[in-house]
């Protein structure tokens, strides 16, 4: 209950009952109510400061749940980067080695990705943990451009390996005839007493003596590239390009056994030995091109000689004899 207030009225020399206005009651609320809102506004300052609302509670904890899980992205995203270094260290210094390529420059594999502003859009809308993001979104930024490296690096190594296989099956690495004995290498390469002019003349291939009839076999894959026959010279001959610069080519046959652009196999029997065109026995003259230039047949022999029965080979292909045509 209000107190209730008197003055004294000099006019009528008696205490009156004070009565309030209505606008000392406004200003009198008005202040009451300045003071309780100042009040109120300093009590939910403190609370808000020391104290979190039960959704700003939710909040914080997602916050601390992004930022474990963005820590464990991270880890992964090292163990990846280990993980693909290991690989890139396999692919520069045995793959590539082996298949005689040169590695990837370290300036290719860790090449940026262009813009000036990749993460504007991240930037811009004002996130709390945009360092932490943009920091993250540059590792897999980098780590996929890494990635795309290394894919096409295999993919590259893997045309290598089926190239190779190519390569390999099409040397032409045997000898064209049977020769277990080894008996049959009459004339090596070089230069030797031409049969019929009696000079010393370069002799282009190797000579095999065999008895007319005796099979002819591919000494590479390839294909038949010319299936002819001359009165003088070469006689019956056929040629196989092997591709990757080599060509070989069989003389002096008897007959064939393979058609022109035909494809074949090591080891196919392309025909038989024979005694045409400039030939005094029967024998196989047998050349390898290789880009061009007539090289040693006998230094592609690995293919079916042991190391003691190349070094035989060897031995009978340097004797400076006759040759046969």
């Amino acid at each position: 209950m209000s107190r209730i207030k008197y003055y004294y009225d000099p006019k009528t020399c008696k205490y009156e009952r004070y009565t309030r206005s209505k606008w000392d009651i406004f200003l009198n609320s008005l202040g009451f109510l300045a003071l309780a809102s100042l009040l109120s506004a300093f009590i939910l300052l403190v609370f808000t400061y020391y104290f979190d609302s039960p959704k700003e509670l939710l909040l914080k904890r997602e916050n601390q749940e992004l930022k474990r899980y963005f820590q464990l992205m991270e880890d992964d995203l090292k163990n990846m980067n280990e993980m693909l270094a290991d690989l890139q260290e396999r692919d520069d210094n045995l793959y590539r080695v082996i298949f005689e390529s040169e590695p990837i420059p370290t300036e290719v594999r860790n090449a940026g990705i262009g813009g000036t502003d990749r993460y504007r859009d991240i930037r811009n809308k004002g996130l709390d943990q945009e360092k932490l993001l943009v920091r993250l979104m540059e590792k897999i930024d980098l780590l996929k451009r890494k990635l795309y490296v290394q894919s096409y690096s295999f993919e590259e190594v893997t045309d290598l390996a089926l190239k190779k296989e190519e390569y390999w099956a099409s040397i032409p690495a045997i000898q064209p005839i049977l020769n277990e004995e080894l008996g049959k290498l009459a004339s090596g390469f070089g230069m030797r007493l031409h049969p019929i002019l009696k000079v010393m003349k370069m002799h282009t291939g190797v000579d095999f003596t065999a008895p007319i009839g005796t099979p002819i076999y591919a000494t590479g894959d390839g294909v038949v590239k010319e299936v002819k026959t001359e009165f003088g010279g070469y006689g019956k001959y056929i040629e196989i390009d092997h591709g990757f610069g080599f060509v070989s080519r069989y003389a002096h046959m008897n007959d064939f056994a393979v058609r022109k652009g035909q494809k074949i196999k090591r080891g196919d029997q392309i025909g038989t030995v024979g005694n045409t065109g400039s030939s005094t026995a029967p024998h196989v003259h047998y050349e390898v091109i290789k880009d061009g230039r007539y090289v040693n047949p006998v230094n592609y022999f690995f293919k079916d000689l042991t190391p003691e029965e190349y070094d035989k080979i060897l031995e009978l292909a340097n004797k400076e004899n006759q040759s046969l045509s």
